[in-house]
């Protein structure tokens, strides 16, 4: 049976941003539970765990989305060049989505509610300023590997990125408006409350027009190669 590109597509970032938050809230309840007395270590086993299970979910459903898995990539991408506006919008409905699920399999899978609103306020302007710094950083790594040619690299460099900026921003790095938003629906380790999300999210969206306007300015054919972020894939006939 034929499927679509574009549902293949769909397909690939929902799958892929479900088990980013499996990865991401999954660490964290881990995490707590096994250093309940110590938050630096929980945040290294946290931190360890999803760079490194995004490495392994960029290689595995990056040959056929490009494994955006975050919206800010996907806005930046069509803003540089990449993704049109009917691509744009699939991919930010399917990011969403699987990031809701991946919160909800998380919880389940520690025998917890399927849904717990979290109640982790994280409301402080130094907070946002993490927020700028994480998302601009992370779209600098991006769009700076692919330019570079050495896209079998990209995975590496974007675990990498995560796993650091989780240490040396003070938000810890969340970077990502599906993950923040999918992050209010488990009170764990990894949470965020409801009220905290339009801070984060207008952050990001604040590091995203940083970055579009300092790629752009560093590499002025940024669009010959926007259509290959994260990763080279076959993009097909949108359909």
């Amino acid at each position: 049976m034929s499927t679509s590109p574009i549902l293949r597509r769909a397909l690939a970032e929902f799958v892929g941003t479900a088990l980013l938050l499996v990865a991401v809230i999954g660490s964290g309840i881990a995490a707590q539970r096994l250093s309940p007395h110590d938050t630096g270590l929980a945040l290294l086993e946290n931190a360890v765990a999803t760079g490194s299970a995004l490495v392994a979910i960029i290689l595995a459903v990056g040959s056929v989305s490009g494994a955006h898995l975050n919206p800010v990539v996907s806005v930046a991408d069509a803003m540089l060049g990449g993704l049109g506006g009917r691509e744009l919008g699939t991919y930010l409905v399917a990011q969403v989505g699987g990031g809701a699920l991946g919160a909800v399999l998380a919880n389940l899978m520690f025998s917890l509610p399927a849904v717990t609103i979290s109640q982790h306020g994280r409301t402080t302007p130094n907070l946002w300023l993490g927020e700028v710094i994480a998302t601009f950083g992370l779209l600098l790594v991006i769009f700076g590997v692919a330019r570079s040619g050495r896209a079998s690299m990209a995975p590496f460099a974007v675990g990498a990125y995560i796993t650091g900026a989780y240490w040396f921003t003070s938000s810890t790095s969340f970077a990502n408006p599906a993950v923040t938003v999918a992050r209010t629906l488990s009170d764990t380790f990894a949470g965020i409350a409801p009220a905290s999300v339009p801070g984060f999210v207008a952050a990001q969206l604040v590091g995203t027009g940083l970055a579009v306007g300092v790629v752009r300015t560093l590499w002025p054919d940024i669009a010959s190669v926007a259509g290959a972020v994260v990763v080279p894939h076959h993009s097909g006939e949108v359909a």
